[in-house]
């Protein structure tokens, strides 16, 4: 039989015994090992096989699969390689941490076992989160999945590749800018970036602790809706996450939209010069058919977006000098002969970070002089000031409107080595993903068609603070269109 690909078809499988854990475990086990995606950075066989093992131990007690104590029940997971498993090596794309083997899990994982998943291995990533291409992972670049000339989107192009290709049921991102969206829009999946707070980050190594946010990336919105429903709440290890109570997603997708009471939103300021015809059209088409179920279609503006980019390549940038700081061969990161040679500790330190990739080199020294004395005030503190005006456009927004809908990219995928030596074209692809994350807002990218070389294109949905599950809900109702 044909591999199922959502997780309430495998369970279901699994129900009828057409199929059982471990024999979906080994064949995902043995695509990833095949695949020339170059998506996978670390391979868990025996920890699968084991996790695969138990879970069909537990089906062999009850009969069927345990829904409700077991949600996940032998589901195979991949894992982007800047979340911490337990005895499992985590290198964050770079050399720098290339034999790095965390002693606790993430909590965001944690939950994934524990309730019944598989967690395959560890998955390609821009080095440490830090792009838009996936072409700075120290590992050689991610495949796009099905235009192997164009790139899969970063950083989590190797979630996103692996989703689409086979190589796993679902996977985990983070979205610091967009990096779950972006690449969920050039590959053709869904991908969310829930309200900053919803997901613990305890055991996600930090690009910049207040924009960063864990996110499922999957073959349909109702299995979004199923890993947030086990990932999300509050965790004591993480004084950020929120403290507000679990909502059931999956339950969120079966309330049928009340159309004629839905106000859509669409930001003048995002259907501008730049945006590709194809991707316009397309994005259009998808509004029309939201119009056609009785939804009302509302301009709004949000007039600071101009800023976005500037202002988060201030904040990220001087969050990422500041958490970086600690690979240093001392406290974390590998240590060079050269270095161990070295006749004093400056150039200890030169030898130990020139292993970083240049993108982080060009973030770490552009968030120290951010940071440094005499430009703090006129640069971050700026930045973070006109972060809260952002904010505010959308507070304002939304006390007119329910959900936003925009592009989540001006373009659809481009190819490889276009843009790498061109920093700013690269950045400016996150345009309209960035603001979200400066807000603190959940969003997702579904895809909605494709553009005129047969790329998809990803439908943007952006939603007041903590309206997780009414995007939710909106998106499965698109999803299943006839």
């Amino acid at each position: 039989m044909t591999t199922p690909q959502t997780i309430s078809s495998i369970h279901a499988a699994f129900d009828k015994k057409l199929l059982s854990p471990v024999e979906l475990t080994q064949d995902y086990l043995r695509a990833a090992k095949a695949s020339a995606h170059n998506a996978y950075l670390t391979i868990c066989e025996e920890r699968a096989i084991g996790q695969a093992k138990e879970a069909d131990r537990i089906l062999a007690k009850e009969g069927r699969v345990p829904r409700g104590t077991y949600p996940l029940l032998g589901i195979p997971l991949g894992i982007k390689d800047v979340l911490t498993i337990d005895g499992v090596r985590t290198t964050c794309g770079s050399r720098i941490l290339e034999n790095y083997v965390p002693p606790y899990t993430a909590t965001a994982v944690e939950r994934l076992e524990s309730a019944g998943a598989v967690s395959l291995g560890k998955l390609n990533m821009d080095e440490f989160a830090m792009g838009s291409s996936n072409e700075n992972s120290a590992f050689g670049p991610v495949l796009h999945p099905t235009h192997p000339d164009r790139v899969p989107g970063g950083s989590s192009g190797g979630s996103a590749t692996a989703v689409k290709a086979g190589l796993c049921v679902a996977a985990l991102g983070t979205d610091t800018g967009g990096s779950v969206r972006l690449p969920a829009h050039y590959c053709g999946i869904v991908g969310m970036k829930p309200t900053y707070g919803r997901v613990s980050r305890y055991g996600l190594v930090a690009f910049a602790s207040s924009l960063d946010q864990v996110g499922p990336m999957t073959a349909s919105v109702e299995d979004a809706a199923r890993l947030l429903d086990v990932m999300s709440g509050g965790d004591p290890k993480d004084s950020t996450s929120s403290p507000n109570a679990k909502e059931n997603y999956l339950q969120a997708l079966g309330r049928k939209p009340d159309w004629k009471k839905i106000r859509i939103g669409i930001p003048k300021e995002y259907f501008v010069g730049g945006l590709a015809p194809d991707v316009e059209k397309t994005i259009q088409n998808a509004l029309k058919w939201f119009e056609s179920q009785g939804a009302t279609l509302t301009e709004v503006s949000l007039p600071h977006t101009s800023y976005a980019v500037a202002v988060y390549y201030i904040v990220a940038v001087s969050e990422a000098s500041s958490n970086l700081a600690r690979f240093d061969g001392v406290r974390f990161g590998v240590r060079l002969e050269k270095a161990q040679n070295s006749e004093n500790l400056v150039e200890f330190y030169k030898h130990v970070r020139s292993l970083f990739g240049p993108e982080v080199k060009r973030r770490i020294i552009l968030g120290t002089f951010a940071l440094s004395s005499g430009y703090y005030d006129a640069y971050y503190r700026r930045a973070c000031q006109v972060r809260r005006l952002i904010k505010n456009d959308f507070d304002e927004a939304f006390r007119k409107v329910d959900v936003i809908v925009s592009p989540v990219s001006p373009t659809t995928a481009f190819k490889r080595g276009e843009k790498i030596n061109d920093p700013l074209k690269m950045y400016l692809e996150d345009i309209f993903t960035i603001p979200v994350n400066l807000a603190g807002l959940p969003a997702l990218s579904l895809p909605c068609g494709e553009g005129d070389q047969g790329l998809p294109v990803g439908l943007h949905m952006i939603g007041p603070q903590f309206g997780d599950a009414e995007i939710l809900s909106l998106a499965h109702a698109f999803e299943r269109r006839s």
